[in-house]
């Protein structure tokens, strides 16, 4: 029986790091979708400048978070900032919308995905049927969390693997569209029928920087990151420099040969581009979307089982969820726990709803993680910092940040409306579960005895609640 003392073991490499970030930012969006920031900005030129702004601002947020995440070792990323900056109530908000509603839905729509591309090629002239393409998602989670429970190399081989298989079909269509660039196809670029309202800019920027969600999950495992000290900063800076890149000239690529009409009217725009230049050869773009959100699946499982971990740690979730598999120092329960609650959100109809409501709730909350560095210099100066940014960075990105939660918020008020409801949901929770301390005898047994029982079953052990990561 291997060695354990309860905590997650540093096992991850700044490969692997590169590739955490990296293929969960590029999940289904760049491949299926685009038109979301051209219909809110109306032309292709200034889609382009979003594409680019979104990057830029996600570079901001991450070496924001840089300083965070070496300055707070410790799994859960914001909400770990959140809980040693402003306490644990506006914590627990935090950990229950994203744990209960946006990381499982994220995972059951990306699985969905998943498995709607790899039936594609059976089903070219109509939609994969929905049953087995939910049955299929959930195998895809299944087979995922086994893999996260087995081994944490095995999972982030996995995403090594997947991340260069979404990154060769992305090189194959920038490639394709670099040659017609060669050839003069550079119609379509311009600034025509460009929108200047405040609210559709607004909304364009939402659609991007939805497509770069992402960039900071590295921090949410980063006990398990060799170095974090040098490995955090620069897998951060190398995979939003090349995932803004790609993203970019996957863009152009896209424009060279689609019209912004077709954009907007196709469902599946790398599906439609390649069909238009690669002829029989434009089969294996479905395949490198599977491949694509596969990936995706198990970025999201990756991390979020450690978000379940860290709010176990500090006694906002059950004590089972801070306890580690004892051969094979994974955090199985917190994996198991993640995978059950999107294999529910998986019968659900329109689970990507949720997610529009509780969208801007997400970009919220990394604000809020954002605003903790300016104030940890105020209250905290002792703090040991190893990397130190300019104040300026973090208050364009709160700034930033307000923009493009509040406009949305006038544009959508009964999308927001919703997201608002669920934080509420969180209030009675925290009462109930958290704040109220001396709970009955006979529950406080139950809860014992069913934390053993699985304990047993799932040969775990780990350290007591409230323990320090």
């Amino acid at each position: 029986m291997a060695d354990n003392d309860g905590a997650l073991k540093p096992k991850m490499t700044l490969v692997n790091g590169i590739t955490v970030i990296v293929g969960s930012i590029i999940g289904s969006g760049i491949f299926v979708s685009p038109s979301g920031v051209l219909e809110h900005t109306g032309s292709v030129n200034a889609s382009l400048l979003v594409w680019v702004m979104s990057g830029l601002f996600s570079m901001i947020g991450a070496y924001c978070y840089a300083e965070l995440g070496t300055m707070i070792r410790k799994s859960g990323a914001d909400y770990a900032y959140i809980m040693d900056t402003f306490g644990p109530f506006v914590a627990f908000v935090r950990l229950w919308v994203e744990c209960m509603v946006v990381r499982p839905c994220s995972q059951a729509i990306v699985a969905l995905t998943f498995s709607q591309y790899v039936m594609k090629p059976f089903f070219v002239d109509c939609e994969p049927p929905d049953v087995p393409a939910r049955l299929l998602a959930a195998v895809c989670i299944c087979v995922l969390t086994f893999i996260n429970c087995y081994d944490v190399k095995w999972a982030t081989a996995v995403q090594d693997v997947f991340t260069y298989g979404k990154l060769t079909a992305l090189f194959i269509i920038i490639g394709a569209g670099c040659y017609q660039l060669f050839l003069g196809r550079t119609e379509h670029f311009s600034f025509a029928n460009t929108k200047y309202e405040i609210t559709s800019l607004s909304l364009s920027f939402y659609s991007g920087l939805f497509a770069y969600n992402g960039w900071n999950y590295l921090n949410f495992v980063i006990e398990e990151l060799q170095d974090p000290v040098r490995n955090l900063p620069l897998a951060i800076a190398i995979s939003c420099t090349l995932v803004t890149v790609v993203y970019v000239l996957t863009n152009v690529a896209f424009y060279t040969t689609l019209a912004p009409w077709e954009i907007l009217e196709s469902k599946a725009v790398a599906v439609t581009f390649a069909n238009r230049l690669f002829g029989p050869f434009a089969i294996f773009i479905p395949i490198f979307v599977a491949l694509s959100t596969f990936g995706a699946v198990n970025g999201i499982l990756l991390t979020s089982s450690r978000l379940f971990y860290a709010g176990a740690c500090n006694g906002q979730m059950p004590e089972l969820l801070t306890m580690i598999q004892s051969n094979r120092s994974t955090p199985t329960p917190s994996v198991l726990i993640m995978a059950a609650l999107s294999m529910v959100y998986l019968v659900v109809s329109d689970i990507d709803v949720l997610i529009n409501y509780v969208g801007f709730v997400t970009w919220l909350s990394i604000g809020v993680a954002v605003l903790c560095l300016p104030w940890l210099r105020w209250t905290h100066p002792e703090l040991d910092r190893p990397i130190r940014v300019h104040l300026f960075w973090p208050v364009v990105y709160i700034l930033a940040t307000i923009f493009v939660t509040v406009v949305p918020m006038i544009a959508s008020p009964y999308d927001t409306g919703m997201g608002i409801l669920m934080i509420l949901t969180s209030i009675p929770v925290y009462y109930a579960c958290v704040a109220w301390v001396h709970k009955p005898v006979w529950f406080r047994k139950g809860l014992s005895d069913t934390t053993v029982f699985f304990q047993k079953m799932l040969v775990v052990s780990g350290k007591s609640q409230k323990a320090d990561l």
